[in-house]
């Protein structure tokens, strides 16, 4: 019977998931609880790192070294060279360049000692009205009194010198890095090998690590470039000007072309302060002018230009990681600033497939600069035509012919 039949029930409708859920069911569960840990596992890794500076500054300042002259070895070797003797040629080149720019520092503090004692008297006597202006001011307080009267400018050549490590340090820092070069170098010959071998299985880490050589080398020898002719333009400009120690100074804003945004900044002080003690303020305001054209054409204009898309780091980035590596590596974590961070990026984002989505938060804007771009375009065609359009409607208003007053009379 009718009444004995059964009636299917009817299927529940699927309903489309919702995102907000999706995103929910796809979070680990313990998200905050890795985080954390990430954190922890960070700081200690900062610390164990910086408790071992003075071994891993010089290693990475080495491979840095084997890095951009890996082309060299290339060259030579397509040319037939053995492999031996390119990885020799390899070393002497590093070697050579390492004892020009060596020689070059120990002959810039050597002036700079000699130049110091000549200095003495209208130095103390600057510091001695430096203290007289605070107190015209309202700031004459007894630390700073006694800061001012008890400087001595034998102080400032101690600094310099423990700075750059004493001579036993530059000594063992040279060792190491002489000894990681001649090592770096053998082991670079097979690593073209290696790598094809492992690419079958993880494509995503050798194509990271060979982007990561390449744009570690294309910065690196573009600023060393760009760094001499920086240096030299400045070396001579001083010398015009009659400043002491021009040799010094132009060595020094050599060196700070590899600190970005902070560099110029720390090159500029001595020879102002120079600038002024022979010069005056005509002297001051000649250096401050030049040093910034030299600036803004070389790291502003040309480097961008030449660099590219090699580091791909935003600013304040870039800002962050001189003053994080100068903390952690002193000195030559400054100099190594961009290396350094493009090699934490590599272990936690180039090479990871999951992380491509954090690069345009990093600096990577290329997408979205071309966004912008076209977003700009459509915005000035839109202004365009409305300005066309009231300019169309213009004319045609002012043309019209003007209504008679019979037509008046008849509209009433």
């Amino acid at each position: 019977m009718w009444w004995n039949r059964k009636h299917p029930e009817p299927e529940p409708e699927h309903e489309a998931p919702d995102a907000a859920a999706a995103a929910a069911a796809a979070t680990p569960l313990h998200r905050n609880a890795f985080i954390l840990m990430g954190l922890g596992g960070g700081t200690l890794a900062v610390i164990g790192l910086a408790q071992i500076s003075s071994i891993v500054a010089p290693v990475f300042l080495a491979l840095v070294l084997t890095i951009c002259v890996h082309p060299l070895r290339v060259a030579l070797e397509r040319r037939g060279v053995p492999r031996g003797i390119a990885t020799g040629a390899v070393i002497v080149a590093v070697v050579a360049l390492l004892l020009v720019f060596g020689y070059a520092v120990l002959v810039a503090l050597s002036q700079f000692a000699e130049l110091l004692p000549q200095f003495a008297p209208e130095i103390h006597a600057w510091i001695a009205g430096v203290g007289t202006w605070l107190a015209s001011v309202g700031i004459d307080s007894a630390e700073i009194s006694a800061a001012l009267g008890s400087f001595d400018v034998g102080q400032i050549a101690q600094v310099v010198w423990g700075l750059a490590g004493g001579l036993v340090g530059l000594t063992s820092t040279f060792v190491i890095i002489f000894t990681m070069l001649l090592l770096m170098a053998m082991d670079a010959a097979l690593l073209p090998a290696a790598l094809r071998q492992i690419e079958t299985r993880r494509p995503l880490f050798v194509r990271a690590v060979a982007d990561y050589a390449s744009n570690v080398r294309r910065y690196m020898v573009v600023t060393t470039a760009l760094g001499i002719a920086q240096g030299l333009i400045n070396w001579v400009v001083l010398e015009v000007l009659g400043v002491p120690g021009a040799f010094i100074w132009g060595l020094l804003s050599f060196i700070c072309s590899f600190i970005p945004n902070v560099g110029y900044f720390i090159a500029i002080i001595p020879p102002i302060v120079f600038g002024a003690l022979t010069g005056g303020w005509q002297t001051v305001i000649a250096v401050i002018v030049l040093y910034g054209i030299v600036n803004a054409g070389v790291q502003s204009i040309v480097q961008p230009r030449v660099v590219g898309n090699a580091v791909a780091l935003s600013q304040t980035i870039t800002f962050f990681s001189v003053l994080f590596w100068a903390i952690v590596l002193g000195p030559t974590g400054a100099i190594l600033a961009i290396p350094l961070t493009l090699l934490v990026r590599l272990l936690l984002i180039d090479t990871n497939p999951r992380m491509p989505w954090v690069r345009p938060l990093l600096g990577d804007l290329d997408e979205a600069k071309a966004s912008l771009a076209t977003s700009d375009a459509a915005r000035r065609a839109a202004r365009r035509a409305k300005k066309s359009g009231e300019v169309a409607a213009l004319p045609s208003a002012e043309t019209a012919e003007p209504a008679s007053p019979a037509d008046d009379a008849a509209r009433d």
